[in-house]
């Protein structure tokens, strides 16, 4: 496969994306950036649930993100919280007609059933991509956001996860969850 090829194939699948998105009847009123921001903030931790690392997730700028998130709240998707520590930071918070949505519309009903036509191939199509994505993190420096219990930080003590980055015990949802601090194991210096 040339690189040309790779790039046209990632291209065509985006654009089935775009179209899928554009002519979802559930998703008429929402931008794709709007969309992505909701996806992003159903899946990141307490760390990660913030204006600034969804702007750095979608690699977008300030604000662009700032009037996708207004439009989102002013829609009754997402809800600011101020941060219980520190008064000048907010999280957000979906909302459950934005998880009802989010349950409604992905995955893509396309996608899903073209990996469950590729049988066992779609779970090593998912792994082979997560690879190249991990790779292209690495290469290009930007932040990974993966999943805490994968990164060098997630600890066991007493038998509990813990953050040894922020030095805080970790339920046991928020280490199945994405974090902007994210840092793969194989890079610990």
């Amino acid at each position: 496969m040339t690189m040309t090829t790779l790039f046209d194939l990632f291209e065509r699948l985006t654009s089935l994306m775009r179209i899928w998105h554009r002519e979802h009847p559930l998703l008429a009123d929402l931008q794709p950036v709007q969309l992505s921001a909701l996806e992003y903030l159903a899946r990141c931790n307490h760390y990660s649930d913030t204006p600034l690392a969804v702007t750095e997730y979608l690699g977008l700028t300030k604000g662009t993100v700032s009037q996708s998130l207004k439009v989102l709240e002013a829609r009754g998707l997402i809800e600011k919280r101020q941060d219980l520590h520190d008064k000048r930071s907010v999280h957000l918070a979906l909302t459950p007609a934005a998880r009802e949505l989010l349950a409604a519309v992905t995955p893509p009903d396309f996608l899903a059933m073209a990996a469950a036509e590729m049988g066992p191939d779609a779970v090593e199509l998912e792994r082979l991509l997560g690879e190249l994505l991990r790779t292209v993190q690495r290469q290009v420096d930007v932040p990974g956001f993966g999943q805490c219990k994968t990164c060098r930080f997630h600890q066991h003590r007493d038998g509990e996860a813990f953050c040894g980055l922020t030095q805080e015990p970790l339920g046991r949802p928020s280490i199945e969850l994405i974090c902007r601090e994210h840092q793969p194991r194989d890079e610990a210096a």
